[in-house]
Order: structure tokens, then sequence, then C-alpha cells
């Protein structure tokens, strides 16, 4: 079943639940050897597989153990500057960038003079 809009949240827990369950089962972990390199209780794995809720933090990491906290990064994606902020000059694109100058050019190490000046 996939996680739709008009699931209640009991059904998405238990959906989540079920998908954290296959997957400890097709890297062949069990609940006590997951929960261990998790740093979780027995008991709170039992409790989110089986669609019951959980601390976030638990849910983490659960998902790092398993190698799906990848999935969070594509969930909530990281936004670049706000369109506001861009107006406000935060984060401001620039439009020009000036050309460095060319290798071996070396600078004066005196001040320029004109040739009048003594």
């Amino acid at each position: 079943m996939g996680i739709q809009g008009m699931l209640s949240d009991e059904a998405i827990l238990a959906e989540l639940g079920s998908r954290i369950a296959r997957q400890r089962l097709d890297m062949g972990y069990t609940q006590a050897m997951l929960a261990e390199q998790a740093g979780v209780s027995k008991r709170t794995l039992e409790r989110l597989e089986a669609g019951a809720s959980t601390q976030l933090t638990s849910f983490i990491r659960i998902l790092r153990v398993l190698g799906l906290l990848h999935g969070l990064d594509q969930l909530l994606p990281e936004q670049g500057p706000s369109p506001m902020a861009l107006l406000r000059g935060k984060g401001k694109v620039p439009r020009r960038v000036r050309p460095a100058a060319p290798a071996g050019i070396q600078q004066p190490d005196a001040a320029w003079q004109w040739g009048d000046e003594s």
C-alpha cells in the first residue's frame, strides 16, 4: 500500500512500520540486532514495526542503521534562498564576475611616480 494524503495517521504509521520490518528482514537483522546497533530498546523497535508512535530520534537511528537516512533528504530537500531574501540582497547572485589578473604579471613594489617628481 502506498502512503496517500487521505490515510489516517495510524494507517501511515502502520505502513512505515511494515516497511521498516521488511527492510530489516531483507538485511538479515533480528529485532534485537537492529535495536542494539541503532541504540534503541527492542521494545521501541517492536512498537515502531507495529505502527505505534515513537520518538523521531529513534526513527532516525533505525533509518541510519538500515541505510535509509537519505530518504529523509529526499522527503524534505534543502531549500535555496527565498525570493524575498534575494530581493533584500541576502544570498544575492552575482551578475558579473571580474576576471583575475593574468599569471606572470607582477605588481610593482614601490608606488608609481611621474618623471618630473623627485
